[in-house]
C-alpha cells in the first residue's frame, strides 16, 4: 500500500480501492536483494518511493524529463 499511498499523496487526492481477497498469482510479499547490484556494480539505487513516483507521475503525465 506504500505505492498507492506515495500515488495519492503526489496527485492530492484519495484513489477509490477495490479490496478484493488474493487473487492467483498474486505475490503476497516481495523483497529486492540488490546486493549483488551494488557488489558487481558499485550501484546502490536510493531513490525514496514518493520521490520515485513524483517524478514517474510527472513524466508520464506532463512530458516532463529530467
Amino acid at each position: 500500500m506504500d505505492f498507492i499511498k506515495a500515488i495519492e499523496n503526489r496527485l492530492g487526492r484519495e484513489i477509490e480501492k477495490n479490496m478484493m481477497p488474493i487473487q492467483a498469482g498474486d505475490v503476497p510479499a516481495t523483497y529486492a536483494d540488490v546486493s549483488d547490484l551494488v557488489e558487481d556494480l558499485g550501484y546502490k539505487p536510493a531513490t525514496p518511493i514518493q520521490e520515485g513516483i513524483d517524478k514517474f507521475i510527472d513524466w508520464s503525465t506532463l512530458g516532463v524529463f529530467w
